[in-house]
């Protein structure tokens, strides 16, 4: 049976949508009137937090709240991200994530400081609930950057975390139904279904202008076992230089992480875009050089500067993100991307 995680979010024609961003003035403007560059060395913005995905918002609200509890960015992405990587009910990450082509639950996340340009990550890790606390953990506790596999699960273990099923009884079930109905290849390699892809990328900058970032996937669903994405990829799923801003991508990891999609995105902020206008510029230079129609790229960014402007785009039909501050908390349509709206000179086209 194929299932696509993105429906519940309610597949629409694309549209011109709103992206909007909030300036350090509390300003709400629209993407298609978009903010000077900003004066980074004396605009403050109020703690905002921004992730992808209408599921990011009560991710997002969470964050706020740990953030007013501990003043720690650290834990308010790190326990933002746990809302949603605890929802055995969300298809596309941590518990109840659908599983591998072999039936197990693998997992990927990273996270990122920006104050000290710090980063740790973990890749097709097992059995753990909270991967993006795994991730942490590597940052602040080895001298790596990214574990991986067996590895990170070990070194999970003997962080202390917990082992945990992953594989709820519902995904089970759909596995073993997807299982049934795939004609065996040559070669044994799966066939692998695009549509079972997503992740949560949350975005945070503090009163002080510090920016932080965090990630988490289950990956592909029914992807060839050991297939690692974009999520847990440094400048590919996620991205943050505190002097400038940071990104966060959701969609098909690996058209992004061919074209090091977030980290693009925020050295299109250094040059002087707006939030949504870098979130653009990066889908139009990766269709530029990319083979495919754009709508086959599945690729989709959330962007936040140093400023507090935020914004999005995306080439997914009905692609949205969640915005969380200490004046509102709302889900934003992002800037939607098509090969018809990019024109003949966006690159190769079918």
């Amino acid at each position: 049976m194929t299932l696509n995680r993105r429906k519940f979010i309610g597949q629409t024609a694309a549209v011109a949508a709103t992206s909007a961003f909030v300036t350090g003035l509390g300003r709400v403007a629209s993407a298609n009137c978009p903010a000077m560059e900003p004066d980074r060395s004396s605009r403050s913005a109020p703690t905002t937090f921004v992730a992808t995905w209408p599921f990011g918002k009560q991710a997002c609200e969470a964050a706020l709240k740990i953030f007013g509890e501990t003043g720690s960015m650290l834990d308010a992405i790190e326990r933002g991200i746990w809302v949603t990587e605890s929802d055995a009910s969300n298809a596309s990450v941590g518990i109840g994530g659908i599983p591998n082509a072999a039936g197990a639950v693998e997992l990927d996340a990273c996270i990122m400081s920006g104050p000290n340009h710090q980063a740790g990550s973990v890749a097709g890790i097992q059995n753990i609930l909270h991967p993006i606390s795994v991730a942490r953990a590597v940052m602040e506790k080895t001298p790596h950057v990214m574990l991986v596999g067996e590895g990170a699960y070990n070194f999970a273990i003997a962080q202390g975390f917990e082992k945990i099923n992953l594989l709820t009884e519902q995904q089970r079930l759909a596995w073993e139904q997807w299982k049934a109905s795939r004609p065996a290849a040559p070669d044994s390699a799966p066939q692998i279904d695009p549509d079972h892809h997503d992740t949560i990328a949350m975005l945070g900058l503090n009163e002080q202008g510090d920016l932080f970032g965090g990630c988490s996937t289950s990956g592909w669903g029914y992807k060839i076992p050991g297939r690692v994405g974009d999520s847990p990829i440094i400048g590919g799923g996620l991205y943050v230089d505190n002097a400038i801003g940071a990104a966060g991508a959701t969609g098909l990891g690996e058209n992004v992480m061919r074209h090091c999609g977030s980290f693009l995105v925020v050295e299109m902020m250094r040059n002087g875009a707006s939030p949504t206008e870098a979130c653009e510029m990066a889908i139009r230079r990766i269709a530029e050089t990319d083979p495919k129609a754009l709508e086959e790229l599945e690729i989709n960014f959330i962007a936040l500067n140093k400023a507090g402007e935020f914004g999005a785009a995306g080439t997914s039909a009905g692609f949205q993100y969640a915005v969380t501050n200490g004046q509102f908390s709302r889900i934003i349509d992002a800037k939607s991307l098509s090969a018809k709206s990019i024109g003949p000179e966006g690159g190769n086209r079918k």
